[in-house]
This record gives structure tokens, sequence and C-alpha cells, in this order.
């Protein structure tokens, strides 16, 4: 209410009133104990008794109002978005109604509201006596009494939590027959005469044409004004006032906003229809008119030129709900879900849902209008309704350190109702959110495993460790050191790698770059499946119906299977972009409650991980944008990061973030079992689709929002890393290819060389075992089984040749050496090869000695 303001002539009506109405007020209580009219001496001064002791200070609450959303448009200009509402209602000031709107309402209701003091004593006592002796209805009330009503109504309304206690509201309020009803009255009354004490005529006036019902929804002269006749209190002509007010009598069977009729006749054909040109508000207008021309506020001319006009409503719907948030509504639902659930908009459900439709509160959105749009844009790539499979596409978009969603799109439009149909064309079901926000979620495939990067990271690996990720059984660990094996194959007995890759000896940089299912289950064996899922819930990830990801923990955990929301996908891959803040989603940059107080709920980004951490991850995902992410490049120098992700070809996503916008997009099979990889929509297979939809959606951001570089990986999380290189002389080819692989390095075998060994038989490797850089390629080289070991000979060089030769070595020759004190036939000093060496038989053999001369042999 405006400040209190009391004329002195108010005052003096006042006074009269209460001493008026104490003299009645035996009368009236009276009246709850006999119907007789005259009472006894005592009975009415016990009457007046009661009636002074009555309460006389009414609390008047705000009004009920209608919450509105708001969203900024292209040039920074708050526009409403949408608005949700139990009544429909638009506050006006004293100087926003035109002036014959409040002739024409004290005219109809109350002739004498300027002279009385809060209850007009005649209309009062004659509607009493009409009401003991012959049971009539009639009312009686002054404009204050009528205000005190809607005020006691809606006092009780705003703080009602079903459409009963509503009812009850209503019928506690305007009951008027028998004891209830003169005590009611009674109290009216009683309230009546002080309100008209505190506050000037003017004030009560205008509270009265902003609380009372106009018909249906509708409450209040400004929204009257717009939903009639699509104008406002201010520019209302004499019929539309004088239309207006003659609805408050009986505002659903006066309401003009029903073609068809807004009541029937006892024989229940419709009545006050267009048809019939709205005959009972016409024969209601024109009272109106009659008493407003009788008591001198308007002109002969005036009231011809107003009754002989038809009554023509401009009807303008105040539609409510999420559906006016034109390529914002499934935005405009995710604010609406969290004014339900947030506890900042109410101490529970019930009172928070008062408070959307009550509460009169001014939301301000996060929305970036031309983020929204290229959205929109890129998503319709995606067509709503496809009859071979349920598809769906999303996207979202975050603001790195802030947590602000910019934008949030999806393939198939919004509907206000819900289907049986699963591939309906339209739906209520949010695809970027969890269930508790009109949502459910998809499995994340490959996107997921940006979690496991980080656990790796964070438990101190580097990612230039090498492993074994070939395919082939992974003894995942699962949690507290239990294992599990987790068949890894491309022959469909096991989880295959994208394309068949056979999967290879390499840095856990590479494995993210190439998305290598093999590799990542490889991690695994080192980092547990648990501990990467309760990284993904601290990075702000859980399950889409909002269940922990850790209460199940398999080794396929790694590889995505289970199912994530978007907007958490957007949020953990932000606080990689933000140096390891964590900020929740936030929808909301202000709200405002009725009384301008600002309620805006608080939210905290915190460190998730270290900036080391976090730098590293971000290196190595920019990686990704080479590999598997390369189709998705968007070419403007702006530097991003990604993660591709397929999980069984029904759901593809692409994740990533510069340093200011994070985007995730999803393309999949809501429901249903037809594979993404078999269909093709405008030019694309939709396993890929994702990489024309992203692009488009983080081209955008970068345009508007730019892009720093990122900062550079720690030196620690990156340096290559030496490993023990076993020996595997003597094991056949298979055996140490195994072993080899197994400690993480990659292995050639050369070609067979002479060995006694058995054929096959490792013989030599190159590097020798020790310490080298992990991912090492070894070089092995078996036996041919065909070598000789040349034989030690002495003594004379003739005897020498014939024994190497009669040991089958049929190229045999000699080399002397001159030497003063050597005999003259000469002693063997060795051979070459030497004795022992492996040769072949077909080997050249020389055997060397020395001789005091060497001209004679």
């Amino acid at each position: 209410m405006p400040q209190p303001k009391r004329t002195a002539t108010g005052v003096l009506g006042g006074i009269a009133g209460l001493v008026g109405l104490s003299a009645i007020a035996g009368v009236l209580v009276a009246a709850t104990v006999t119907p007789a009219i005259a009472v006894s001496g005592y009975a009415a001064s016990s009457a007046l008794d009661t009636f002074e002791n009555m309460p006389s200070f009414l609390e008047i609450d705000p009004l009920m109002l209608p919450t509105e959303l708001y969203r900024k448009d292209s040039a920074g200009n708050d526009t409403l978005m949408a608005q949700f509402y139990d009544q429909n209602r638009i506050p006006v000031t004293f100087d926003q109604v035109n002036p014959v709107m409040f002739d024409a309402i004290t005219s109809s209701e109350d002739k004498n509201f300027y002279t009385h003091g809060g209850v007009d004593l005649v209309g009062t006592v004659s509607a009493l006596l009409g009401n003991a002796s012959n049971g009539s209805n009639r009312g009686g009330s002054s404009i204050t009494q009528q205000y005190v009503k809607n005020v006691l109504q809606q006092n009780c309304e705003s703080k009602a939590k079903s459409d009963d206690e509503v009812e009850a509201c209503f019928t506690a309020t305007t009951v008027n027959s028998g004891a209830e009803g003169y005590q009611r009255k009674l109290q009216e009354m009683r309230y009546a005469i002080q309100l008209e004490k505190a506050y000037s005529k003017e004030t009560i006036l205008l509270g009265y044409l902003n609380i009372t019902n106009f018909g249906g929804t509708v409450y209040g002269i400004g929204a009257a004004a717009k939903h009639y006749f699509s104008t406002d209190a201010a520019n209302l002509t004499v019929a539309q006032a004088a239309t207006i007010a003659g609805m408050v009598q009986a505002p659903n069977t006066y309401r003009i906003d029903r073609p068809d009729g807004s009541t029937e006749d006892d024989a229940g054909n419709p009545e006050n229809s267009a048809a019939d040109g709205y005959k009972l508000t016409l024969d209601r207008r024109n009272y109106v008119l009659g008493r407003m021309l009788d008591l001198g506020k308007i002109s002969q001319a005036e009231y011809d030129e107003a009754y002989n006009s038809p009554i023509t409503p401009v009807i303008s719907e105040q539609t409510q709900g999420c559906q006016t948030a034109t390529g914002a509504e499934f935005f405009c639902e995710y604010v609406r879900s969290v004014l339900l659930t947030d506890p900042a908009f109410g101490e529970d459900d019930d009172a928070r849902a008062a408070n959307l439709r009550r509460g009169g509160m001014k939301i301000y959105t996060t929305l970036d209008a031309d983020l929204q749009q290229a959205g929109l844009n890129a998503i319709s790539i995606v067509p709503a309704r496809v009859d071979y499979m349920n598809l769906g596409a999303s996207g979202i978009q975050v603001e790195v350190g802030t947590g602000r969603i910019l934008s949030m799109v999806q393939n198939r439009p919004y509907s206000i109702e819900s289907s049986d149909d699963q591939n309906a064309p339209t739906t209520q079901v949010n695809y970027n959110v969890r269930l508790q926000n009109g949502g459910g979620g998809h499995s994340a495939g490959s996107t997921y495993k940006v979690f496991s990067l980080v656990n790796w990271l964070e438990q101190g690996h580097s990612v230039n460790e090498t492993l074994n990720g070939r395919v082939g059984t992974k003894k995942v660990i699962n949690c507290d050191g239990q294992t599990q094996d987790v068949v890894s194959s491309n022959n469909g007995n096991g989880i295959g790698n994208f394309e068949a890759n056979p999967g290879y000896t390499g840095t856990v940089y590479n494995f993210t770059r190439d998305s290598l299912n093999s590799g990542f289950l490889a991690m695994a064996e080192k980092i547990s499946v648990c501990s990467t899922n309760q990284v993904a819930m601290k990075m702000g990830v859980m399950t889409g119906d909002g269940t922990p990801l850790d209460t199940t923990n398999f080794g396929y955990n790694v590889l995505g299977d289970q199912a994530v929301a978007p907007i958490d996908m957007a949020g953990a891959y932000a606080s990689i972009a933000a140096n390891g803040m964590l900020c929740p989603a936030k929808a909301i940059d202000k709200a405002l409650n009725a009384k301008g107080e600002d309620i805006t709920p608080q939210t905290t980004c915190s460190r998730v991980m270290s900036e080391a951490v976090a730098s590293t991850a971000a290196y190595t995902l920019q990686g990704v944008m080479t590999g598997t992410g390369s189709g998705a490049q968007i070419g403007d120098g702006v530097p991003v990061f990604g993660k591709t992700g397929i999980h069984e070809y029904l759901h593809t996503w692409m994740d990533g973030s510069s340093t200011k916008v994070a985007t995730v997009v999803w393309v999949g099979n809501v429901q249903g079992d037809a594979l993404l990889s078999d269909y093709y929509e405008n030019g694309y297979v939709l396993s890929r689709i994702r990489n024309s939809i992203w692009p488009e959606m983080q081209g955008a951001a970068n345009a508007k929002f730019g892009g720093d570089a990122f900062p550079s990986p720690d030196a620690n999380l990156t340096k290559r890393q030496l490993s023990d290189l076993p020996s595997v002389i003597g094991m056949t080819i298979d055996q140490a290819t195994q072993t080899l692989e197994t400690a993480g390095f990659s292995v050639t075998v050369g070609d067979a060389v002479d060995g006694v060994e058995a054929s096959g038989t490792v013989v030599q490797q190159d590097p020798g075992a020790g310490r080298v850089a992990g991912g090492t390629t070894v070089t092995i080289r078996p036996s041919n089984g065909q070598g000789v070991a040349v034989p030690a000979v002495s003594g004379k060089p003739d005897a020498a040749v014939t024994a190497l030769r009669a040991a089958g070595f049929g190229q045999v020759t000699t080399s002397c050496t001159a030497k003063d004190d050597a005999p003259v036939d000469g002693t063997v000093t060795g051979t070459d090869p030497a004795a022992g060496t492996i040769v072949s038989r077909t080997a050249a053999i020389t055997v060397q000695y020395q001789a005091k001369t060497c001209g004679g042999r």
C-alpha cells in the first residue's frame, strides 16, 4: 500500500461511521442469535461490546502477482520471456487509470464512497434487513468493505497449498447468510472503518481496483483493460470502463472472453455469447452508464454514444508458461525447475510452487541471445522427427569461470502436453538436463574418458607414460584392489576400438588423441574404476537420474556406458578450461521478490583439481582436435580442446571448450536400438553429424567471447618415463612379444640369425635388458636352428685346418703372422670367427698362426 494519507473529511466520516455502526452493532450481533430484528437493550449493549472488541487492524499482504522471467535480446535489453501466475495482474498507480474508471466503479458499486467512513449505513442496514426477513443474498457492502473482503480472501489464498484450500478461502470470505454471514459482515465493517482511518480514499479505491477479480484469472484493472480490450487502464473509453465496472458483481458471468457463452440458462442454453451481443454484460454495462449519468459523471452525449455502442472485445491473452519463450522453451523450463527446487525461493516444495505463481518475482536469466540463435541454427541440421528412430539432438554452452548457461537447444520442439508417442514431433523432455529438471541423460561414450585422464594425472602419472594399449584381456581394477577381466577385442567377443584399431603400445596422450578403448582399459589396470567415477562426481557429474556414478563400478564405466546429462558434462569440461575451478550451472543472474529485494541464489566455484592437472588435461585434449576430433575443427585461430564420444552408435557426443565458453553436443537415439551409423541426414551420417553442430556453436562463442591460449602443461606430468626392459633371450617369438608388450614396449621381429638353439628361439635383443624409455621399440631376432659353434683348435696349422674340415667347415683358410721366436712350422693362435662363435657350416673360417717366416706356406 502507498503511505497512509488521510483527509479531514475522511477522518470525520470514519468517526461518524463508527458511532453510527455502534448503534446498529447490537442489531448485527443479535441477528446471529435470533432472526428477530428487535432485541433487548441488554442484547444490543452486549453486541456493541462484542463489535468494539473485534480486531480492527487488517494486515494487507502483498498482492498475488505473476512471476516474470526475462532474457536479454541481442542489444542487451531485458525482454519478458515467460510468466507464471494464479492471478493475471498488472498493478497500476492512481495516475495510470483513466478517471472515468473511478467514476464507473463508484457510481455502480458505492455512490457514497467519498462521503462515508468505510461503511454505507443505509445500504448495509437495508441489506441486513432483507437478509433477515427473506433470506436475500444482497451484499450492501461499500467499496471499502469489498476491498476488505478481497484482502482477506487473498491473504488466505496466498498461503493455500491446494485447490481445496483456495475454495475454502473463498467460502470463508464470501459467506453471506446465517450466523456466519452476519459475523463476517460485522468483522468486515470493523476492518473497513479502521482502514478508512489509516488510508486515503484514493489509496483504498486504487487498492480495490488492483485486487478485485474481473473473470477467470484476470485480476486488477490493469490486466482487465489489457485482456478484454488490448489497452491500458489510462486509455479506457467510457463504454469500456462501464463494461469492466459492471463485471465485479459476477465476474465469471459478465466476462466477455468466451464467445460461445460465459454461462447457461435454466435449460442449459448458452448465454452471454458473441451471438447475443454479450447481452447480460451489455445490460449490466448500460446499468452502470445510467448510474454514471444520474450522478453527473458523464454527459448525455457521452451516455448516448456509449449506450448505443456494441460490446466489442479485443482479447489479448496473457499466456503463461514456457510456451511463450519462443526459441528458448527448454531453457525456460529449466529455470522454472530451479525456481521450484532451490531453497532460495521457498522453504519447501509448496512454498516454492506458491512463490512461483503468486510471489511476483522478477527473474533475470543468463541466456545469451546470439549464442542461443546460433545454437538453434546449428541444431536444425538434425530433423525434429524421422520415421526410422527416436532421433534426438541437443547443445548446451556454459561460460567458463562462472557456470552461466549461455545457450540450450535441441532438435525436437517443445510441447506443453505429454504424449504416449515416444517419437512424437514435439516433446516435454529436455535432452540437456537431469531427470529432476525435466530431462534424463544419455550414455556418455568416450567423452567420459576425460575423467580417466584427470584421475591418471591426479595419481601422479604422466601423459607420456607408455602402456600396452593393444586389444586383449585387461585386468581392470574395480575397487579395493579387486580386479575384473575385461576383454578388448575387435572380433565381436569384447569391446573393440573405433574402426577396428588393433591398438598399440603407446602413451596416454596418444590414447586420448585416438580415443583408444583398449588403451583406456590398460590405464584402468593402474587406476581403479571407482576412483575414476568419483573424479567424475567431484567434477559435478552424476547419473541422469541424480544417483551417484560409483554405486556400481564395472570396467566398462571408463568407456562411458552410464547415462549422464549434457549440462553436467559442460560444467566438467569448463572446469578444466577454468584451471581446475568447477562452477555449478547457473541460469539466473538476478532474482528480485515483489518488494524488489534481491533473492538471487548464490553459487560458489570450487577447486576440483590442481592447476597442474587442469593445464595438462587441457594440453592432452587439445591433441584430440588433431585426432578423432579433427572433423570438428573450427579454424578461427581460437585455441580449443575437445573430446569425441560414441556409445555403441546409439549416442554420439562432442564436448570441448575454449578458455571462455564450453560447448557440449549430443546426438542419439532417445529410445530404441536403431544405429546412427546406418542413416544419413543432410549429407552427414548421423554418427558424425555432431561435427557440423559443435564447430558452429563453439565458433559463435569464439566470435563473441574470443579465447586465450591454455596454460602450458606441467613438466612432471608430461615427462617421459623410464621402464624396466626385461630380457627375452631364449623365449619363443610369441613369448618374447607378449612379455615385451605387457611391459609396455613395442616389438619388431628381425631376420633369423644363425644359432644352435631351436629355430624360432630368440637369440638377440636390441636394446638389451635394463632401464630404457617407456614405449621403446625392441628388435628381437630368432635362431634359424642351423648354427654350429666354431671348435677350438691348436698345434700345427695344418692339423688345425684338417680338424676344422673334419668338423664340416668347407671354407677354411690360414693367416700367418711372422715372429722370430715362433716355430718354423708355426703354431696356431686362434680362429676367425673365434672358437665358440655360432656360425653356419658354410661360413669361412680362418686359422690364425705364428711362424718364423710366413712365405713358405
